[in-house]
C-alpha cells in the first residue's frame, strides 16, 4: 500500500549515553563532540527500503537542488495513480512509460536503475521495512547492493540516516576520512588534502574499535570537524 510521506525525527538510540561512551573512549573525539555541539541528526524513519533507495539513486552525481527537483517532479508525475503527497509503489515504476521519467528529468541510466530497484524490490531482494529492521547491518549491504547503481556507501547512508542503526563506519566517505585526518592525524584545517593526508581504512577501523557500539554517532561528529574546518560551525575553542 503506497504510504504518505512523513518527516524526519530523532534516532531512537540514547543518544546521552552515546555521547558520553565517546567521549569517554576516545580523548580527541571527546574534544571534537564539544567543539562541535549537540548531536542533531534525523532520520526518516518511515521511508521504505524503496522509497530510500529511490531517492538515492535520484541525487547521485547531483547537486541537492537540482536533484531535490528532479525528484519531486518524478514523484508529482504519479500523483494521479497514488494520490497528493503518497509515494508511487514498485508497481507503479514498473509500468510506467519511459517518457514519463525522461519528463521528470531522470538521465537513461537513473531510469534503468530505478526500475531495476522496482523489479527487485517486487521479487523481495529488496526488503520490506519490517522484513529490514530485523537485518544485519552487513546482510543489508549484501542484499541492496544487487540493485543497479547502489553501492556499499549508497547503503550505509540509508543505514544511518534512513534506519537510524547506531554502528556505521563509512570509511570511504570522503568527508569522513578528511574528518578523521583532522581530529586525529593533524591535517591543518587550511591545509591542502592531498590522497596521502587521507587515512586508510584500516587505520580508521582500528581506531573506530573503541566507539562501538555507537560508531554513526562519531561518523556524524567527523562530518562537524569538515564543518568546523570550512568555518561553517562557531567554534569555541
Amino acid at each position: 500500500m503506497p504510504r504518505p510521506l512523513r518527516s524526519p525525527r530523532a534516532p531512537r538510540y540514547d543518544i546521552p549515553q552515546a555521547i558520553a561512551d565517546l567521549s569517554s573512549a576516545d580523548r580527541k573525539l571527546a574534544r571534537l563532540i564539544e567543539r562541535a555541539g549537540p548531536f542533531t541528526l534525523k532520520v526518516a524513519s518511515a521511508h521504505s527500503p524503496f522509497e530510500s533507495l529511490l531517492e538515492s539513486i535520484v541525487y547521485q552525481q547531483l547537486h541537492g537542488k537540482a536533484a531535490a527537483t528532479i525528484h519531486g517532479r518524478l514523484l508529482a508525475s504519479f500523483e494521479p495513480i497514488a494520490g497528493l503527497g503518497v509515494h508511487p509503489t514498485p508497481q507503479h515504476l514498473i509500468d510506467c512509460p519511459n517518457e514519463q521519467l525522461r519528463a521528470a528529468g531522470l538521465s537513461h541510466n537513473k531510469a534503468l536503475a530505478i526500475r531495476d530497484l522496482a523489479a527487485k524490490t517486487l521479487d523481495g531482494t529488496v526488503p520490506t521495512l519490517a522484513r529490514i529492521r530485523r537485518m544485519s547491518n552487513e546482510t543489508i549491504i549484501e542484499h541492496l547492493t544487487q540493485v543497479r547503481g547502489i553501492g556499499t556507501w549508497t547503503v550505509e547512508m540509508m543505514l544511518i540516516f534512513r534506519l537510524g542503526r547506531p554502528d556505521v563506519l563509512p570509511v570511504g566517505d570522503y568527508g569522513v576520512r578528511k574528518g578523521f585526518a583532522l581530529t586525529f592525524l593533524g591535517l591543518k584545517p587550511t591545509a591542502k588534502v592531498t590522497p596521502a593526508d587521507l587515512p586508510s581504512a584500516a587505520k580508521m577501523t582500528e581506531r573506530a574499535e573503541r566507539w562501538r557500539p555507537w560508531r554513526s554517532i562519531a561518523t556524524w561528529y567527523l562530518w562537524r570537524a569538515c564543518d568546523l574546518a570550512a568555518g561553517k560551525l562557531p567554534n569555541p575553542s
